[in-house]
């Protein structure tokens, strides 16, 4: 005699391919955000050392215009 909990179920595979497809997707656009902001943050490290290294050099700049 067959099991029916055993027998496929073509409309829970469907159900599971969907999901799995969402959730790839979904991994793939956050891994992305996650390296967009990841780049982001260096790309500001990199400004703010380069800045505190060569600021020193520069002095102070005052903007004339703004003198009152």
């Amino acid at each position: 005699m067959i099991n029916p909990w055993l027998t496929k179920n073509p409309f829970m595979s469907m159900w599971l391919t969907a999901a799995n497809q969402i959730m790839g997707t979904t991994q793939s656009l956050v891994a992305a955000e996650f390296q967009r902001q990841a780049a982001a943050m260096q790309a500001e490290f990199e400004r703010q050392v380069v800045e505190f290294w060569t600021g020193a050099w520069m002095g102070a700049s005052v903007n004339p215009r703004h003198k009152r």
